[in-house]
């Protein structure tokens, strides 16, 4: 600590507040002690869970979510919530905003660790955790993490081309695209996926047929108005990088008074509840969503009862669960 406080240019006790969430320091200031310890590659020992009465406490996982709407991440926290249970262990949950008041709450509390949805955390958020021993496992990655913090996802590549090949076996070589965000780990893994397996058939997608929306329902139905637009070269068949931006196709079809599947087939990712709800009910791909969440659980769970770090020699466990296609009645053979 001395060493850090040295390079900052600060005191002791300013280094000890910061690697522990104290409130009363600028956020220069904490920044640049956050930046120290990682550049000595500080890291504390693991805390001792006791309360302020200096009684042990209830073992305790922290889950960090982006927001807390729509199904997907709802799965997930079944997913972790069903595995503490079945290990008595707490969750507390927290919401990532901007302000990174998130990051302070982690460090003031004794926990077994911290499971990150959603959430497009820096490296030096995820040091910041590591560096106050607080183990991070990263449910579906936006951005590549470090090489020493564990994440657990799904086989995003192996998705899109199982959805490329569901409509090519189909016989449609129209198809339009609608991704997510244009830099997210998942939405360029699936992108990629189904891209190759249309290129390995000799089908090309024209640029004005791929869109990123952003995961929004809203913003997909106007990309999907905009490919459905010309009666002569529409698409056949649109996949969607998600069920919520299928959704905005199905939207986009309804106002060009287009029939689904018979007119335009329909493909999303992800299975979520509201695909099978869906009118007619919504070809996918199924993520393992509540697996996903149950095995991140796991992976802080046994990680702290054997005291075995998720990362040896700088490299963290990279877990990716299989995808599977879900055929329902969106899709069929054009016309």
């Amino acid at each position: 600590m001395a060493q850090i406080a040295d390079r900052a240019g600060t005191s002791v006790p300013t280094v000890s507040k910061v690697l522990n969430g104290g409130t009363d320091v600028s956020e220069a200031m904490r920044h640049r002690v956050m930046e120290a310890a990682q550049e000595l590659g500080y890291r504390r020992k693991a805390r001792a869970r006791v309360g302020a009465d200096h009684r042990p406490v209830a073992p305790l996982v922290d889950v960090v979510v982006k927001h807390m709407e729509g199904s997907w991440i709802s799965r997930v926290l079944e997913g972790v919530e069903a595995e503490a249970a079945r290990y008595g262990v707490d969750l507390a949950l927290t919401v990532a905003r901007s302000d990174e008041n998130w990051i302070r709450r982690l460090l003031r509390r004794p926990s077994i660790g911290a499971i990150i949805v959603l959430v497009d955390t820096s490296a030096a958020q995820l040091n910041v955790l590591t560096s106050g021993a607080i183990p991070v496992v990263v449910i579906d990655p936006i951005s590549r993490p470090p090489a020493d913090v564990a994440s657990i996802g799904a086989t995003n590549w192996d998705g899109g081309r199982l959805a490329a090949e569901h409509l090519l076996d189909l016989g449609h070589s129209r198809i339009g695209i609608i991704g997510g965000r244009r830099t997210e780990l998942s939405s360029s893994a699936r992108i990629d996926g189904f891209v190759t397996a249309l290129r390995g058939a000799g089908v090309a997608v024209p640029p004005n047929w791929l869109a990123y929306c952003d995961w929004d329902r809203e913003r997909a139905h106007r990309a999907a108005t905009a490919m459905l637009s010309s009666q002569a070269a529409r698409p056949s068949a649109i996949f969607a990088c998600s069920d919520f931006m299928a959704l905005g196709a199905y939207d986009a079809a309804r106002d060009a008074s287009l029939s689904i599947p018979a007119e335009l087939s329909v493909v999303g990712f992800d299975d979520i509840q509201e695909s099978a709800w869906a009118t007619p009910p919504m070809t996918t791909v199924q993520q393992p969503i509540v697996e996903m969440g149950a095995a991140a659980f796991r992976m802080l769970y046994q990680a702290d009862r054997t005291e075995s770090p998720l990362s040896t020699g700088g490299s963290a466990t990279r877990m990716e669960l299989e995808t599977r296609l879900i055929t329902r009645l969106s899709t069929r053979s054009p016309a």
